[in-house]
Parts: C-alpha cells; structure tokens; sequence
C-alpha cells in the first residue's frame, strides 16, 4: 500500500502495513497475534480505508489517538473511525480482539439514524458491562473460528461483525456517563479538599483524566474553567463564615488556607464582588 504522509504509516490491517481493504472486507484476529510480535506496541498508524474496532478483555492498554492518550479498563473497547490516527501499547498477555472493516460497512446502518452508522463515522470508547462484555467475547470467538474461512462464508461473518458492533455499548450515552462520573467525583473532591488548594493535576489524576479533559468538563456543563469552579466554591464557604459565624476576617482567611490575610481579601474581591469586612458590615 502506498504511504502517503511519511511521518504517518498507513496500515490496512491491524499492525501490517501492505494489507488492502477491498470493499465488503472484514478481518478479526487475536491482540496477541500481532502485537506479541513487536513487543506489545504498535506505533500511530492510520487506516485510510478501514475502520477497526479493539476489544481488550483482560490485561492494559494505553490508546494513542488523534494526539490524546487514554487507558482501556477492561472489559473495554474503542471503536476508531477510518482516517484517525492511532497506535496502542499492550502489557504483556493482553487478551482481545481487532476487527477491521471496510468503509462500506457502514452500508449496513438502517438509516441516518442508526447508531451503528453513528459509531463508525465518530467512533468511542469506554467499558461494557457484565452482559455487553460477554456476547461480545462470544461473537468475537465465533469469527475467530471463521476467519480462515470468512470468504467462503461471508455473509454469516459480516453478519456476526455487524451482530458484535451493534453490542458494543452506545459512544454517546458511554460518554454521558462516564462524564457524569467524573464531575461527581471531581465536585466531591473539591468539597474534601477545599481549604488544601489543591492544584488540577491533583484533581484530573483523581478522576483519572487530563487537566485539559476536565477543563474541558467543566466549561461544558459547569460554566467555568476547574479553578473557576474551586474559586466560587471557596467563595461561597467564605461567605458563609463571614455571615453566620463571629470569626475575624484573619480567623477565617487562616480557616480556608490562606496563610496571607490580605491575599484572602483580594481574593474575596475578585470572587465576590466586595471586600470581605463589607460583607461582614453588610450581614450585621
């Protein structure tokens, strides 16, 4: 297969670069079978017509894609769309599948609508649960068995491919929720930490994610950046003391972590709106 970026391979199959992916083509093979043979590490690579879908049950992986850097909880999967840029690092013994499909199995979608269609233009990631995890591993199996014989029957191979893309959990509603998730946690910890100030890289290593991931979070479903959201947290308890309790200002400035009192003044300022013993005088 030609490359056409020579900073970036281009593969047609999972690890192997002079493999093309003619229409109505489907390939499954073991993780192992591939990648045990370079170490557990296939370096970013691009399919221009294939799409791939990795299915790790047992052991880590670590998927590069598109820049960003993500790990595999099994039983998981990514599904990656055929152009994107990727490359994955196995520990030693991981167990799973790779499926590759032509760009025209997208045929199969019934409908605009259909997630299946949705999945395999955007891709996603995420874990299965108990029962996904375990039809899948059935239907990856089952191909398995039939690869070396997917051309004489391969209708029932691509149906049994369409069957174990269609198990796969929901991209949008697995990133809803681990979304979900992870604001929970991260708003928990905020609560626990408060008075710590305690850096993003604290927060977004707790929740396991990036500090840009969470930016990300939090500006999207919070109206702020991390800090913005820790800063009106710490206002707001700040508040409370200055109204509810007889604390000096320099009492509780020290109560909230604020080793300078007229930082914490400053602070109050640009939080809230007004320096902090005019809200006292206010609440008097």
């Amino acid at each position: 297969m030609r490359d056409t970026s020579p900073a970036i391979p281009v593969y047609g199959l999972f690890g192997e670069s002079n493999t093309p992916s003619p229409a109505g083509f489907a390939h499954i093979e073991t993780i192992a079978e591939r990648s045990s043979l370079h170490d557990w590490e296939i370096s970013p690579h691009r399919h221009e017509r294939g799409i791939q879908v990795l299915i790790v049950s047992a052991g880590q992986a670590e998927v590069t894609l598109d820049g960003a850097r993500f790990a595999l909880v099994p039983p998981a999967y990514v599904v990656l769309p055929a152009g994107s840029v990727h490359g994955f690092r196995f520990s030693p013994g991981t167990h799973g599948h790779v499926l590759t499909l032509s760009l025209d199995f997208a045929g199969r979608a019934r409908g605009a609508d259909d997630p299946l269609r949705r999945l395999l233009a955007k891709g996603g990631h995420g874990t299965m649960g108990e029962s996904a995890a375990r039809r899948v591993g059935l239907l990856a199996g089952e191909m398995d068995a039939l690869a070396q014989e997917w051309q004489a029957g391969a209708h029932l191979f691509l149906a049994l491919a369409e069957a174990l893309a269609r198990s796969l959990p929901d991209a949008e509603e697995t990133a809803q929720s681990v979304d979900d998730r992870r604001l929970a946690q991260f708003r928990h910890l905020v609560e626990v930490h408060l008075r710590e100030h305690r850096g993003l890289e604290f927060y977004a290593d707790a929740i396991g994610c990036t500090p840009r991931t969470l930016g990300r979070l939090c500006h999207a479903r919070l109206g702020g950046s991390p800090l913005e959201v820790i800063h009106r947290r710490l206002g707001v308890e700040a508040q409370r003391l200055l109204r509810y309790t007889n604390a000096s200002v320099n009492q509780i400035a020290q109560e909230l972590g604020f080793a300078d009192p007229s930082y914490f003044s400053r602070f109050y300022l640009r939080v809230m709106g007004q320096r902090p013993q005019a809200e006292r005088d206010r609440s008097t």
